[in-house]
């Protein structure tokens, strides 16, 4: 069956081209040792019905798939003459320092390459730029002995940044540093930058290899089940929202109100909601809604209070914002759109509602995001990196490029990069996903109706 979750119908999906690139033919024999290797060949079937793919084969058409993870039998780069760079760009996010310790190692003691740099602040370390002093964009040499403890910490041992670079003088800087394998570690944006870097590298004839581990703790990166970090962010956002609802139940009338991250696809605060099911309403940026009006949300959390005396919301950052009447478009340096702040927005409109009533009330607001984000890995989520990371040098090292590290339907994938930026994955409002948040919160049982448009 088809996900509910993804952009295209089966037709446009047999139209697309699945197929990983390579920087050159694998001559090497690999020396891997005690290893199942992966054939070229070997496929990961886009649709987990096998009655649909049949149905393509009998109209003689293409069935999606992409290409197997895993190590290859014949490899491209030698390690003798490897040098590797690892980029982090972007917000920071759970995990990000799991997937460098990993890339590392599995560099270092797995092929043997020993000749392997951190690149400083994002793609800004790949060029010149007065506004950092230069020893904070001098690379980092990395080897297991750096790497060792990094994966307990939040954040990036490399640092961050957002915003476009000059392509051109990135590519002039791996070539004149002789750098054959880049790892570009982050979103949709940052994979936007790897796809326009290998293909610079491709113009000018080089041998570097561009492989991307997607990083996006809102999980909307399309063609893939779940991106790193999402568990950590579901796992600790649970406890969050259960803190709201201590304070919602303290309180005659008492409402628990916390946003969550989710700029366009409402994949936290929905799985949140369900992991801990003390939530009323989870409002998410997939479905529009109504502030005001017998099907408005407040006359729902009304009835609600009239009824149970305390209620919780939880909010995805990107809902609502159908509500704002300066709909004036504002971008941040990666070129996405900045959201109007549904929380506080929310937060001063319910206050106002039940003031201008004479309702007693009271409301507590939390915004734990930067918080979330900050932390390191949890377990489900740092064993998710380990194996993105390893399959990332597995491509690498056998000469792929233009390409990021998937997971579908249980098996680890590579996906060529325009694939994977072609649309944001978001979640179904028909789907199960949806469909389970709203018969746990019963929302609907309030009179809040939303609008699916």
């Amino acid at each position: 069956m088809l996900p509910h979750n993804m952009s295209f119908s089966l037709d446009e999906l047999t139209k697309m081209d699945f197929n990983v690139s390579r920087v050159g033919e694998p001559t090497l024999e690999s020396t891997l040792k005690d290893v199942i290797f992966v054939g070229d060949t070997e496929r990961v079937s886009y649709c987990t019905d096998p009655t649909l793919n049949d149905e393509l084969r009998k109209k003689g058409k293409p069935v999606p798939a992409f290409v197997a993870a895993g190590p290859r039998r014949r490899l491209y780069f030698d390690k003798k003459w490897a040098k590797a760079a690892i980029v982090t760009c972007g917000g920071i996010c759970p995990g990000l320092n799991d997937v460098i310790k990993a890339i590392v190692t599995t560099l270092y003691y797995i092929y043997g390459v020993k000749s392997i740099y951190g690149i400083r602040f994002g793609y800004q370390g790949l060029v010149s730029d007065e506004k950092f002093d230069d020893k904070y964009l001098k690379p980092l040499e990395l080897d297991p002995d750096f790497v060792d403890d990094i994966h307990t910490l939040g954040g990036t041992v490399l640092g961050s940044s957002r915003g476009e670079q000059d392509v051109q003088k990135m590519v002039e800087t791996l070539e004149r540093e002789r750098i054959n394998m880049l790892f570009t570690i982050g979103g949709d944006g940052t994979q936007t930058g790897a796809h326009e870097i290998a293909k610079e590298i491709k113009k000018h004839n080089l041998n570097i290899s561009v492989i991307g581990v997607p990083k996006t703790i809102d999980n909307d990166l399309n063609f893939m089940d779940k991106t790193f970090g999402f568990e950590t962010a579901v796992e600790a956002a649970a406890p969050i929202i259960g803190c709201a609802h201590n304070e919602a139940k303290a309180a005659y009338n008492g409402i628990g109100l916390v946003k969550l991250m989710g700029r366009d696809s409402g994949f936290i605060a929905a799985s949140s909601s369900l992991a801990n099911s003390v939530v009323n309403f989870c409002l998410i940026p997939e479905v529009q809604f109504e502030l005001k009006g017998e099907n408005g949300l407040l006359e729902a959390l009304e009835r609600r209070l009239s009824k149970k005396h305390h209620a919780v919301i939880v909010v995805a950052e990107g809902a609502g914002q159908n509500l704002f009447n300066d709909r004036k478009t504002e971008k941040d340096a990666s070129g996405n759109i900045l959201h109007k702040d549904i929380g506080t927005f929310l937060r001063d409109e319910i206050k106002d509602y039940f003031k201008k009533k004479n309702i007693e009330h009271t409301v507590k607001y939390i915004d734990p995001s930067y918080i979330i984000r900050s932390l390191p890995a949890t377990g489900i989520d740092s064993t998710f990196c380990l194996h993105l990371a390893q399959h990332a040098v597995h491509a690498a090292m056998a000469g792929m490029t233009d390409m990021v590290v998937g997971n579908w339907n249980g098996y680890f994938t590579y996906v060529p990069i325009p694939l994977a930026i072609k649309a944001r994955r978001k979640i179904d409002p028909q789907g199960q996903l949806w469909q389970s948040v709203l018969l746990t919160t019963r929302q609907a049982s309030y009179g809040f109706i939303e609008n699916n448009k």
